[in-house]
């Protein structure tokens, strides 16, 4: 049993609901990143995802993709997030953490390399929106030897059958991606969002979490109906960056994420 399944564990026996906040590694910078990761594990925060900076990310909205483009500009890699995430453990830091990566970091490091560096670290498991099931097997086997969580995605248009092979294959939680297209703050969620979270509820047994999109205590509120958690990513994102300059970026962020998390 790795952090992640500890987690969820404590959340089901005190009847909660898990909050995962996401930010891209190195955005502003690395030091930044380590001292909201810090602040997120004190008031609270269940998961972190932690976005390694990649070139060409297909999934995510032009708020995370302004970001890992700017962190990339600042010379900061897988490596430097591995690091990062080594020194946070060596500081008693307990919280989950996950890797929301493209595949092509892991494979230009190589597989078996980064399965081991990252387990030494301290990561709990690994997100990669590039890597469909057929075709992740290897690899998620070779995670799992080193207690390190694949976690998969769900979406809108995924079919009952499909929904049963990621339930099965899918370790951690399942993300649920709650609409079609890329990420990126909405004012309002799918009007049919509850309506397809009670059908995968019921197909499987495994924590469903629900992202893109999400970024008002309202929307929050309204996921945690039904949903095991909720994942904020662009919102979080957006604050950084209208506190860029300020010194008090990681309380400004802090008290955001905390006014989320708390509804």
């Amino acid at each position: 049993m790795n952090r992640i399944e500890r987690k969820f564990n404590q959340i089901r026996r005190i009847n909660k609901k898990a909050f995962i906040a996401f930010i891209t590694a190195g955005y502003p910078n690395l030091k930044t990143t380590e001292l909201l990761v810090k602040e997120f594990s004190k008031i609270g925060v269940d998961i972190i995802e932690l976005g390694v900076p990649f070139s060409d990310p297909m999934a995510d909205g032009p708020i995370i993709q302004e970001a890992s483009q700017s962190a990339l500009q600042k010379g900061v890699h897988l490596q430097d997030i591995l690091n990062l995430v080594k020194k946070l453990r060596s500081r008693r830091l307990d919280t989950p953490i996950c890797l929301m990566t493209y595949y092509n970091p892991i494979f230009c490091y190589g597989e078996k390399k980064f399965a081991r560096v990252a387990y030494i670290a301290g990561v709990d498991g690994v997100i990669i929106p590039d890597l469909p099931p057929e075709e992740g097997q290897t690899f998620m086997r070779l995670m799992n030897q080193f207690n390190l969580d694949t976690i998969l995605f769900l979406a809108p248009t995924t079919t009952p059958k499909r929904i049963k092979l990621i339930s099965r294959l899918t370790q951690g939680f399942i993300y649920y991606v709650s609409l079609t297209g890329v990420t990126g703050p909405r004012q309002n969620l799918p009007c049919d969002l509850l309506l397809k979270l009670k059908e995968i509820k019921k197909i499987t047994t495994k924590p469903v979490c629900v992202g893109f999109g999400v970024s008002s205590p309202k929307q929050v509120k309204q996921i945690y109906q039904i949903a095991d958690g909720v994942i904020v990513g662009s919102a979080i994102i957006k604050k950084i960056k209208e506190n860029i300059n300020s010194k008090r970026l990681v309380e400004s962020v802090g008290r955001f994420v905390a006014d989320l998390k708390n509804v």
